[in-house]
């Protein structure tokens, strides 16, 4: 199961705007979340979920459900690699590739297997150098509770750098739920005591994923973002996890991604620059796929969503 599949993952976005449903087919259950739209419609989601095959077995639970609750379509983002046999199957199954996706289509995953010297000889050399030259340089590595702080420099990075943050009270709200289990933990990088950068890892079964990173411009010399993802992935392999997700490169081809990333920063190819150097594997999902019930609803919120990434 994926970590967007969790309970603890429904009731943080309960916290922050949506409903949640979870059903149970004959051998699958799903989570759905559902966001209000005008004159009462919804948009049901169902984020990193089962592939075609499972799919097709709750089809029936999840149109009743979409019904009753006024939905204008079903959106599902599962949480499997690219395939024609897969697109088919969702289309044969009347779904549409979606104009609105919600989570990056492209990642990199990095390979926690084998020993310690392995996974840093597997990264780039000069990625490899910057992780223990932070060390050399002063930079510590702890976990920390300060997530006012966290809430803050996430504001001020996303400002800086140009990309969408959530509320401060996101963040706690996430490590309050899943930090008890385990299952997450916040880390700082710090030099003589000063917070420079911080993360937000999560596990779930053999799987890490790095959802949410801040930094500050200060002492950007000792390298603290690279000490900071290599305790995070020693962080999971205590945890017993084999991959560590990366969570959202641009959504292009190897060739096209180290062809043009020295000269773009637009997106996410300002942060490529960064996590390519840790040895991942590309990949990139199934992407999303539609489900209307009210067509003439529907094809609003697709010229909608179309004019919102021109």
């Amino acid at each position: 199961m994926h970590l967007l599949q969790t309970a603890a993952w429904g009731d943080l976005k309960a916290a922050f705007g949506w409903s949640v449903e979870r059903i149970q087919g004959q051998d699958r259950s799903v989570q759905i979340l559902l966001r209000r739209f005008p004159l009462g419609h919804s948009l049901a989601y169902v984020p990193k979920g089962s592939g075609p095959d499972e799919l097709q077995s709750l089809l029936p639970v999840l149109d009743d459900l979409c019904r009753r609750r006024r939905a204008f379509a079903l959106k599902i983002e599962p949480d499997f690699s690219d395939d024609p046999t897969l697109s088919a199957d969702l289309t044969a199954q009347g779904f549409l590739p979606s104009a609105h996706e919600i989570q990056p289509r492209r990642t990199l995953v990095v390979d926690l297997r084998g020993s310690e010297e392995e996974i840093l000889a597997r990264m780039h050399q000069k990625t490899r150098y910057n992780v223990r030259l932070a060390g050399r340089k002063g930079v510590s590595v702890r976990p920390w509770q300060d997530l006012a702080a966290f809430g803050n420099m996430m504001l001020e990075t996303a400002d800086r750098d140009r990309f969408g943050a959530h509320v401060p009270a996101y963040y706690k709200k996430a490590y309050d739920l899943f930090h008890p289990d385990g299952a997450c933990e916040l880390l700082v990088a710090e030099f003589e005591g000063e917070p420079l950068a911080s993360l937000m890892v999560f596990a779930h079964g053999t799987r890490a994923w790095y959802l949410y990173g801040a930094s500050t411009p200060k002492e950007r010399n000792r390298m603290p973002t690279y000490l900071l993802q290599w305790e995070a992935m020693l962080w999971a392999r205590q945890r017993g996890c084999t991959s560590y997700d990366l969570w959202g490169v641009p959504d292009a081809d190897l060739d096209t991604l180290e062809d043009q990333f020295a000269g773009r920063s637009d997106g996410l190819w300002g942060i490529y620059r960064f996590k390519r150097g840790f040895g991942g594997r590309l990949v990139r999902s199934i992407g999303a796929w539609d489900r209307p019930y009210r067509r003439a609803i529907y094809q609003l919120y697709r010229v909608a969503t179309t004019l919102g990434r021109s």
